[in-house]
Parts: structure tokens; C-alpha cells; sequence
């Protein structure tokens, strides 16, 4: 039968010879989901088992390798699918919007809440202001061309940002509203990343399962002079979102 009607289509007729049988596996595999798109069906374990005459355990784990590296997903009784490309997080100090712009994706966000709130003892730390100053708490689901990415919630003392509360955020980036009505010009953040289980109330916000893999950012960003600007707790989905590091080893001397 012709491997189109196998859900072949498109794949070499057999593995490369000579090498890793799961490593050339793992290649034709990639190169295929670069080339379907996200949303796209991959071929089933059994049918790439048996066109390139595997073991089905070399198969599933090769195809786990991608799941783990977000390139394609499951969905139980249902098949493994090419996943939606991950957006980077560079190095550069840069807002939402502009890493979307960035990638030629269009950013959004659904406000959630924007209200005045009491600085708690760990807020007031942050932010070099005493506890129970007010504090604009501003909550937004963040998207990329529609499909939500992240929750967001950042804080930002009052005194310093009067009216902060009322401002359009939800069709504007708060680094170019701090720019252009505070005059206020972001220098550098201290960042802090843990990796977590999505909970119920983000899943649902984020449209993902309970229990995702998620990326948990803390930031805490100042200004020119050293004085905090703002705090943010941001979840972003881990299927949607990577890390990009650019390490240096010191010489030994």
C-alpha cells in the first residue's frame, strides 16, 4: 500500500544507513514537523515502527525526546501533534510586546484586574516603600496572535506612579506608558525563574491543562538611578516559552 495511505507521506522510504537508528529517526521526525506546521498530525508509533522496521520502544522514545523538548505533543486516545513554536526569552531587558513584535507575532492582553491595593511586608521590601502604601496591582492575561501565553501581575507603588491604576494596559505596554508619561527609563532587573505545576485557576486562563508545565518569572526592574520601578510575578506556558542563555567561563589564571 502506498505510504501516503499509511500516513507516511513525505517521510524517506527508509532510515539513513550507518548511525543511530533513533538519532535518524529523531531528524526525519524533526524535519517533518518543521514542515507540517503546528496543529499538524504526526504518523502513529506503530505505522513509523513498522515503515522503518523498529522496536516500538525505539520509536516512543524518541518521540518523547520531542515531547520533552516542546517541539510535538500528545493528546491521549488521540495522537502526537506538532506543538506551536516556543517564543525565547533573550538577555535584553525588553517588554512582552516588544519580544513579540520581535518575532512578528502581534502581542494583546486581557486585563484582568487594575485596582489600588496595601503594600504587604514583602511588597513594601521590594519596592523601598512602607507596608501598607498604596500599591497599583495591575493583572493581565498575555497573548501572542490571540493564544494566550503568560499571566501576569505587576506591581508599582502609587505615589510614584500616580493614576497608574486608570491607564490603558490593556491595548498598551507598560514600559512605553512609564517611558513616555513618567519619563521613567528602565535600566536593569534582577530576575528569578522557577519552574512549576499550572494550577487550576491559570489553566484555565492560560487554556492549558491543570498541572502544565509552567515558567514562573520574578522581576523586579529598576530604573537608571537604582530605585525599583517594579515587581512581577509572570507565568508564562512552558510549552509556548524557553529560556536563552549566553554563559561565559571565567579564565583561570
Amino acid at each position: 500500500m502506498p505510504a501516503a495511505e499509511h500516513g507516511l507521506d513525505g517521510l524517506p522510504a527508509s532510515l539513513p544507513p550507518g548511525g543511530a537508528k533513533g538519532r535518524a529517526l529523531r531528524e526525519i521526525l524533526e524535519a517533518l514537523a518543521a514542515s507540517l506546521g503546528p496543529g499538524a498530525e504526526l504518523p502513529s508509533e506503530r505505522l513509523l515502527a513498522g515503515h522503518y522496521g523498529l522496536a516500538r520502544m525505539t520509536v516512543r522514545t524518541e518521540v518523547d525526546r520531542l515531547v520533552a523538548e516542546g517541539l510535538v505533543y500528545r493528546l491521549h486516545g488521540r495522537g502526537t501533534f506538532v506543538a506551536e513554536p516556543r517564543v525565547a526569552q533573550a538577555m535584553l531587558l525588553s517588554s512582552f510586546s516588544e519580544d513579540m513584535r520581535a518575532r512578528g507575532m502581534n502581542p494583546g492582553s486581557i486585563m484582568r484586574s487594575q485596582e489600588l491595593i496595601e503594600a504587604t511586608v514583602y511588597l513594601a521590601g521590594l519596592l523601598e516603600i512602607a507596608p501598607g502604601a498604596p500599591v497599583a496591582e495591575i493583572e493581565r492575561v498575555r497573548t501572542a496572535d490571540g493564544d494566550p501565553v503568560a499571566l501576569e501581575r505587576a506591581y508599582l507603588a502609587a505615589e510614584r506612579f500616580p493614576a497608574i491604576e486608570r491607564a490603558d494596559l490593556e491595548h498598551g505596554s507598560l514600559f512605553e506608558l512609564l517611558a513616555g508619561l513618567y519619563r521613567v527609563s528602565l535600566s536593569h532587573a534582577d530576575q528569578r525563574v522557577v519552574a512549576v505545576a499550572i494550577e487550576p485557576h491559570e489553566a484555565s486562563l492560560l487554556e492549558v491543562p491543570e498541572g502544565s508545565p509552567g515558567l514562573r518569572f520574578h522581576t523586579l526592574a529598576r530604573a537608571r538611578d537604582g530605585a525599583p520601578v517594579y515587581y512581577a510575578s509572570s507565568l508564562y506556558r512552558g510549552d509556548r516559552y524557553e529560556i536563552e542563555l549566553h554563559q561565559t567561563r571565567p579564565q583561570m589564571t
